[in-house]
């Protein structure tokens, strides 16, 4: 996917500003690509370009582009919202420490969201062309709606991933974001396959069919606006009151361990996708840290 920036009016008012609609600031280094979506009176914007290595140059520059797009100042905005992870280490410290210093400097609150429901929303979220967001809808209005499996290559044979299900009130995380080998992640798969509506993530494309998938699933394993995507969620967050200190606000890191020695990789290359143990039990935050 190549950079592309657009702007859409807030629907639903005159003179585009939406129906709770509050002006806020979002962004999220913690894949690959860099995204960044803003909220103002002249509608909403987003960004997803490159990002990995150059998040940390671009990442201020298209914050100041974002805002200037929809009309406001750094100060104008109720909060910031940044992807907290789980995801590459230099890059939800890049994020993390680039939303504590625009939310002390301009005393406002962050808003710290989970990327990998981040994945989730942009395949299966409410916008137009979402890629299951009709039949999302539908099975939302249901006592027990389906599960949305987010994995994401996380390098070394594993994955960062987590269970959602959208309800009528908003996304419900019903497992929490970890870090699983591919016999993991494929138990985890299992255990829930009478639930599981799809799998969306990178880890599709990273695995192909070492990634286990129940026939029938929805797979999807493109981004379609990451950026958008994290906005939408920044906005359920605020509404929800989820706005927290920016002193308070920390990166999910799920792994302490970011490179495999020369003989762990001849091991890997020797073994099956299925022979490793378990790299975190269901849920198990291995480690959190402050920038």
């Amino acid at each position: 996917m190549n950079a592309d920036a657009a702007r859409r009016p807030h629907p639903g008012l005159p003179g585009g500003q939406g129906a709770g609609t509050v002006p806020l600031l979002a962004f999220d280094t913690s894949t690959e690509r860099l995204a960044v979506g803003a909220a103002g009176p002249r509608g909403t914007f987003a960004f997803n370009g490159v990002g990995g290595p150059v998040a940390s140059a671009e990442l201020l520059p298209r914050i100041q582009a974002a805002l200037s797009e929809v009309g406001l100042g750094l100060a104008d905005v109720a909060a910031i919202g940044f992807g907290r992870g789980p995801g590459a280490f230099t890059g939800l410290r890049t994020s993390c420490a680039v939303a504590h210093g625009l939310g002390l400097g301009v005393g406002r609150p962050l808003l710290p969201l989970d990327s990998l429901l981040v994945v989730a929303e942009d395949a299966f979220g409410d916008e137009p062309g979402a890629a299951g967001g009709a039949a999302l809808a539908e099975a939302a209005a249901v006592a027990d709606p389906a599960l949305i499996a987010v994995a994401m290559d996380a390098r070394m044979d594993e994955v960062y991933g987590a269970l959602y299900a959208r309800a009528a009130a908003g996304w419900m995380t019903c497992c929490e974001p970890a870090l699983y080998t591919l016999a993991a992640w494929g138990a985890l798969i299992e255990e829930h396959a009478g639930r599981l509506g799809a799998i969306a993530g990178s880890a599709l494309s990273a695995f192909g069919a070492r990634l286990h998938c129940p026939p029938g699933v929805r797979r999807v394993a493109d981004e379609r606006d990451r950026a958008h995507a994290l906005l939408r969620l920044a906005q359920a967050a605020w509404h929800a009151g989820a706005a927290v200190d920016a002193a308070d606000a920390l990166p999910l890191y799920l792994r302490d361990k970011v490179a495999l020695t020369s003989a762990e990789r001849a091991a890997a290359s020797r073994s099956s996708s299925g022979a490793a143990a378990p790299a975190a039990a269901a849920g198990q935050v291995v480690a959190q840290v402050r920038p």
